[in-house]
């Protein structure tokens, strides 16, 4: 009978550190998912609605913007990565690199790209004055990160 709880009481000791190994190794995982460490590249600041009048020139729709921002100490190659609103219209960056540490900024109307300033060339407005959600993905179509704003309208 001993013999039986020694056998018994091995395999259960056994079990349990197993599982705390397992449950030790989920742990670093879970917190690298993404949603408890702060992203490295993030939409940083929406202007949503131009200032002034909603006129439809290009320089209102240049004053829509959003920002986005490499925390990070290398520079990060945007190719492939797209930036989307709730109704969803896209825009695709080329082969953009964002240098450690800078800030690009997204304009709606037309312009000429430079290292700090992208257009999407549009005509209309893209983001809802009121309420929309910026979202933010890599190359592999995964969320990198998303700002909302208003009252949700899904």
């Amino acid at each position: 009978m001993s013999h039986v709880s020694s056998s018994v009481r091995r395999i259960a000791a056994t079990v349990l550190a197993a599982g705390a190994v397992v449950g030790a190794a989920a742990l670093p995982a879970a917190a690298q998912d993404g949603h408890h460490q702060r992203p490295r590249v993030e939409i940083s600041r929406v202007q949503a609605d131009s200032p002034g009048r909603d006129d439809h020139s290009n320089r209102s729709l240049n004053n829509e913007w959003v920002e986005i921002t490499n925390t990070t100490r290398d520079g990060v190659n945007l190719r492939g990565w797209t930036l989307r609103d709730d109704d969803g219209n896209r825009y695709r960056f080329d082969n953009v690199r964002i240098a450690s540490r800078a800030t690009i900024r997204i304009h709606t109307g037309n312009g000429r790209d430079t290292r700090t300033d992208l257009f999407q060339d549009r005509r209309e407005y893209v983001w809802g004055n009121r309420a929309d959600t910026a979202t933010l993905r890599d190359d592999r179509g995964r969320t990198v990160d998303t700002e909302s704003w208003g009252r949700r309208h899904r």
